[in-house]
């Protein structure tokens, strides 16, 4: 049995500390070995992945440079710098796409006046060359749905398919709010749903495309390109060139129950006059 000398007992501390890494260290390699796991998922993802961090540089058109003026003096208030949005005041306009501002600020829905329940329809502040600029600069900056150039329903107006379609397509996804005669209709909470008998080709095709205030959005894999043209063409035809298609009175064209009060009425009264008269006679 050999003894345990003071040498034996340093050679055995000397071993434990060469074989056993202090806390620290252990510490120490760890965070090494993290940071070095992060920076390789870090390049791996800007390898594949450049685009994320390209800044765009493309310069604005000519167009968009005169919107983003008129957009400074007019919009930047409510919807931020380079349309960023201000939150409790105006949303960002990233990604609406031209479609929208046409219609927004080319039927006068904005700039709004104040806030309410919803935007109305009032008279454009903005000439139709100027929204178009304004709406230019939304598209460069944000992109979006824009509204395809020329003419919306002109090859339509002689197609009776296309005319039916557009019918059949308008009371499925329409009428629930616009109702069947396009007199509009209230909402909840003092929203509404606005008439369509003035309303544009242009201003209808942007409704559906980008649903501003209540409307739901009828993206293009909902209702395609053809078909919202087509139901554009029912509507032209059938509720603002064909007045009253039922007869002469459109009695504000809401459906059968005004005609059914009217005919009540107006049936009462006659009824009680001829009664009269015959009590007299006799």
């Amino acid at each position: 049995m050999t003894s345990d000398t003071p040498a034996r007992r340093r050679a055995r501390v000397f071993s434990r500390r060469r074989g056993a890494p202090s806390r620290a260290r252990r510490r120490i390699g760890a965070a090494v070995r993290m940071l070095a796991a992060l920076a390789l998922a870090g390049g791996v993802y800007t390898a594949f992945t450049p685009g994320a961090f390209a800044e765009d540089n493309t310069p604005l058109s000519t167009a968009a440079q005169q919107g983003k003026e008129l957009f400074d003096n007019s919009c930047i208030s409510c919807h931020g710098r380079d349309g960023q949005g201000v939150e409790a005041r105006g949303p960002s306009l990233i990604g609406v796409g031209s479609a929208s501002v046409e219609f927004q600020v080319g039927t006068g829905r904005m700039p709004m006046t104040r806030q309410e329940a919803q935007a109305e329809q009032k008279a454009p502040q903005f000439t139709p060359d100027e929204t178009k600029q304004i709406a230019q600069y939304v598209q460069e900056i944000g992109g979006g749905p824009e509204i395809p150039a020329g003419e919306l329903t002109e090859d339509l107006k002689a197609n009776p398919d296309a005319l039916a379609r557009g019918g059949e397509l308008f009371r499925v996804n329409c009428t629930s709010c616009h109702s069947f005669g396009g007199a509009g209709g209230a909402l909840s909470s003092g929203k509404f749903a606005p008439s369509l008998g003035d309303a544009t080709p242009e201003e209808i095709y942007a409704a559906m495309l980008t649903g501003p205030q209540n409307m739901p959005v009828f993206g293009d894999n909902q209702i395609s390109p053809d078909e919202k043209r087509e139901i554009i063409t029912y509507i032209q035809t059938q509720i603002q060139d064909d007045k009253d298609p039922g007869g002469v009175f459109n009695l504000g064209r809401y459906g059968p129950a005004t005609e059914g009060v009217a005919i009540f009425l107006i049936g009462i009264t006659i009824l009680v006059f001829t009664s009269l008269w015959i009590a007299g006679k006799s």
